[in-house]
């Protein structure tokens, strides 16, 4: 007889090691680039260190609430889940706090969040359950369109309500991702590409013509920074050429951590969306490579998790997290080396925010969830 073969659950540790180490970069970074400001302010060195670490507190038992928690039951919850976020960004208009010249933000007493991360959570879970749902009937182009319209709703609302273009746009992103990966063709994504480019290359062709045509948008102002940093360097394009100088002064190993001078008041806010420039300013060009190279590592756990989920439920929820990561990574270290306009993105558990930080840990969880029911003979 052959010897019987013993079925066990894994556990990612090497997931929750990436998770972790994170965690502590960001706070290390969090407190070198926000000291000095944070003196200047509050007369506290610590003020954004010791709120983002309240955060990441919560956010780790959190993130355990949701590994213990059967995700799924998370199907069952799916569409209270959605209308729980519709009404956290209609919370908008009687409990909107305003900072930086916009409303994001819904307060409640002393405790504050951003509806936008929630929706994130939610789009995730929603769209699963929806593709779930459908099931053989995803083969059919207008179940992806009925996915894309749920994402479009939370985006539109986002967009209209809180004037947050990046979430709108990493929100519709995670639903073409996940309606790549359950649509069994490719044929459509590949159009929908060709259109994106096609607009894209109409749009720049247009804007580099009409340069001058300046108005008192915000958003157009972006573009015109984007175009030519250097031109509106003492007004909009400040905080990018800024940045910039900061990637370029740290060459290929960095001034050493905490050295930098750009967050000295040069980089309005370093320690939220543009942190990765101060990151390229202390450790250097090989400092942010081995921070991508971590992302990445983080990112080819996903897919090993997802591959070997024992079901499409646990699978699609891990590739809903892998396309949140990977689209604000790519999209936030587009922004910094001016890629891209400046729209505003965080870098996933480094930047300040004690929302973001939290629910990217609850999803952290969930995806910490569905590794634990793999089976290893």
């Amino acid at each position: 007889m052959g010897q019987r073969q013993k079925k066990i659950r894994s556990f990612d540790y090497s997931l929750l090691f990436i998770i972790v180490f994170l965690l502590g970069f960001g706070l290390v970074m969090i407190y070198s680039t926000s000291s000095y400001n944070a003196q200047i302010k509050f007369n506290d060195a610590e003020f954004y260190f010791k709120k983002q670490i309240k955060a990441v507190i919560i956010g780790v038992v959190l993130m355990y609430a949701a590994y213990r928690f059967d995700y799924h039951w998370l199907r069952k919850l799916a569409l209270p889940i959605f209308l729980l976020a519709i009404t956290f960004i209609l919370l908008i208009f009687p409990l909107g706090i305003e900072a930086n010249g916009a409303t994001r933000w819904v307060g409640i007493g002393s405790f504050s969040f951003q509806p936008a991360e929630f929706a994130k959570l939610a789009l995730i879970v929603f769209a699963t359950t929806l593709v779930c749902g459908i099931g053989k009937n995803m083969k059919k182009f207008r179940s992806v369109i009925l996915v894309w319209i749920a994402a479009g709703i939370l985006a539109g609302m986002i967009l209209g309500i809180t004037n947050n273009m990046s979430s709108a746009i990493i929100i519709m992103g995670i639903a073409v991702v996940m309606t790549f990966v359950a649509y069994p063709g490719y044929k459509i994504f590949s159009i929908l590409a060709a259109l994106c480019i096609s607009a894209f290359v109409v749009f720049y062709s247009w804007l580099t013509t009409n340069v001058h045509g300046a108005t008192d948008n915000f958003r157009f102002k972006r573009l015109l920074v984007w175009l030519d940093p250097e031109k509106y360097a003492t007004g909009t394009g400040f905080q990018t050429v800024q940045a910039l100088y900061a990637i370029g002064s740290g060459g290929l190993f960095g001034k050493g951590l905490g050295k930098s001078l750009q967050k000295l008041g040069f980089i309005p806010e370093a320690q939220n969306d543009m942190i990765f420039s101060v990151i390229c300013e202390e450790l250097g060009l090989f400092g942010a490579l081995c921070i991508i190279i971590i992302f990445a590592l983080m990112l080819w756990r996903f897919v090993y998790i997802a591959t070997n989920a024992p079901d499409l439920f646990g699978s699609l929820l891990t590739m809903g997290v892998f396309a949140h990561i990977a689209i604000q990574v790519i999209l936030n270290i587009a922004v910094v080396t001016n890629l891209i306009p400046n729209t505003g993105i965080s870098l996933p558990f480094i930047s300040y925010g004690g929302t973001s930080v939290a629910f990217l840990l609850v999803e952290m969880g969930i995806v910490l969830n569905v590794s634990s029911k793999i089976k290893i003979q």
